[in-house]
């Protein structure tokens, strides 16, 4: 896939805020995988968890009520 990852913030479909930090390779497979953190604090995960999922799929658009909508939604750059 020769889509780019813009890094920042994003809203998944079903409502919670990430920040993607970086695209890696699968060291077996070199399939590209999206590391992003996540931007509350989870009750099973803690504070920030960080996650990887493949890159196809962090793109990939998604059914939510009927309507085709991005899985991962870009918002904004996020600046340190």
């Amino acid at each position: 896939m020769t889509e780019e990852i813009k890094l920042g913030k994003y809203q998944h479909v079903k409502g919670k805020f990430y920040e993607a930090i970086g695209v890696a390779k699968h060291s077996e497979t070199k399939e590209e995988l999206v590391l992003y953190r996540a931007l509350y604090d989870s009750p099973e995960f803690g504070p920030n968890a960080l996650w990887a999922r493949p890159k196809a799929m962090f793109l990939e658009n998604v059914q939510k009520d009927g309507k085709t909508v991005p899985r991962f939604k870009y918002i904004e750059d996020i600046v340190s």
